[in-house]
C-alpha cells in the first residue's frame, strides 16, 4: 500500500523532503530520529567507540559499568551495548540463563582482553547486570506459564485458592454454596467465578489472592470503594483487568527500569505480584479522582491510567512501590 507524502499521493518531491528536513512535515521528527538512529548505529557508533577506547583505554562495557549508577542506568546501558555489538559472544550474552552468567562474563572479558585482577569491580558489576537481564526474561516466562494455566473447577488447589479469596475479603460472611450469587459481592460477573478467569487464567486469581492476603486492610477498603453507589466498579473483574495490564507491561519490557532498580539480582514472581498490588491501589485512587460519568466509560479511563503508568516507567530512576505498610 502506497503512503502519501507531504504533497499527497503524488510523492514526496523536493519541497516535501525540505519540509521533512526542517521538521515541518507530519511525523517529521519521528522520521529524523529513525534516520539518525540508523546512521549512528551503522556508521558513527563503531568509530566513536574506537575513539573513546583510544582516549580512555577502556571498552564500552567498562565505561558503562564505571560511569553509570547501579540499577537501570547501568543495566540498560550494558544491555544496549551487548545488543548492538558485532561480536557474537557479546550479542548472545543477553540470552544466557542464570546458570550461564558466570561463564559468559569470563568469555566477555576474554574477548575484550580485560584483565580480571585489574578489573574486579567490572566483573562483579557485569555479572549483576547479566543476572538482571536474564532474570527479567525468566520472570516473563514464569508469569506467562501461570497465565496459560486455565482455572479448573475440578482442581482442588484451584478451588482452595478461590475460597481463600472469599475468606480474605469477606471474613465475616460464609459462602452458602460454591455456585452462588454471593460472588457478585466481591465483583465477579455471575454465580461461578471460573468463567471470569479465561483471559488471564490462574495468574488473575493468584494476583487477587496475593493482594488480599498481604494487603488485607487495603484490599477490603478498595472492595468497599468498589461498592460506591455512583463510582462503583466490579472489584474482581477490574482486578483481573489490571493483571492483564501488569502482564502487558512486563511483556513489552516497560517494567525493566523498575525491576533493574528494585531488584539487585534475579526477580521472581512475587516481585511481579508487587507490581500488581501497586496497580490495584493506584487505579482505585485514580478512578475516584477522575470521577467517571459511569462504568460504561471504564475502557477510556483504564487506558488513561495505563498511559500514565507507562509514562512513569520511562524514567530510569523509577521504582513503583506501594507505600502503605505491608501486613504480615
Amino acid at each position: 500500500m502506497a503512503t502519501a507524502g507531504p504533497l499527497g499521493n503524488g510523492g514526496w518531491g523536493y519541497v516535501g523532503w525540505c519540509e521533512v528536513l526542517m521538521g515541518r512535515a507530519p511525523c517529521a521528527q519521528m522520521m529524523l530520529a529513525s534516520l539518525w538512529a540508523c546512521v549512528y548505529s551503522r556508521f558513527l557508533r563503531g568509530w566513536l567507540k574506537w575513539v573513546l577506547r583510544l582516549l580512555t583505554g577502556r571498552c564500552e562495557l567498562q565505561r558503562v559499568c564505571g560511569g553509570a549508577r547501579a540499577g537501570a542506568w547501568r543495566t540498560h546501558g550494558i544491555e544496549h551495548s551487548l545488543e548492538l555489538s558485532k561480536n557474537k559472544v557479546l550479542r548472545n550474552a543477553v540470552y544466557v540463563g542464570e546458570d550461564e552468567v558466570e561463564k559468559c562474563v569470563t568469555d566477555i572479558m576474554k574477548e575484550k582482553k580485560i584483565i580480571e585482577q585489574k578489573n574486579k569491580d567490572f566483573k562483579t558489576d557485569l555479572q549483576v547486570c547479566l543476572l538482571q537481564i536474564s532474570g527479567y526474561k525468566q520472570l516473563y516466562l514464569d508469569v506467562e506459564n501461570l497465565r496459560k494455566v486455565p482455572y479448573d473447577s475440578d482442581n482442588e488447589e484451584h478451588e482452595e485458592e478461590l475460597i481463600k479469596l472469599w475468606n480474605l475479603l469477606m471474613p465475616h460472611e460464609n459462602l452458602k454454596a460454591r455456585i452462588t450469587k454471593q460472588w457478585c459481592n466481591i465483583g465477579f460477573q455471575g454465580d461461578d467465578p471460573k468463567t471470569d478467569f479465561r483471559g488471564m487464567g490462574m495468574l488473575g486469581l493468584v494476583n487477587l489472592v496475593y493482594f488480599s492476603k498481604h494487603y488485607a486492610s487495603e484490599a477490603r477498603q478498595i472492595l468497599s470503594h468498589s461498592n460506591h453507589p455512583k463510582l462503583g466498579y466490579s472489584y474482581a473483574i477490574v482486578g483481573i483487568n489490571l493483571t492483564e495490564m501488569a502482564y502487558s507491561l512486563l511483556k513489552s519490557g516497560a517494567l525493566k527500569s523498575h525491576f533493574y532498580n528494585a531488584v539487585p539480582g534475579l526477580p521472581n514472581i512475587e516481585h511481579f505480584h508487587q507490581i500488581y498490588c501497586y496497580l490495584v491501589y493506584e487505579f482505585d485512587k485514580f478512578w475516584f479522582e477522575e470521577e467517571p460519568e459511569s462504568i460504561m466509560h471504564f475502557n477510556h479511563y483504564r487506558e488513561k491510567f495505563h498511559e500514565r503508568v507507562k509514562a512513569l516507567l520511562l524514567d530510569y530512576d523509577i521504582v513503583l512501590a506501594l507505600q502503605n505498610r505491608r501486613e504480615q
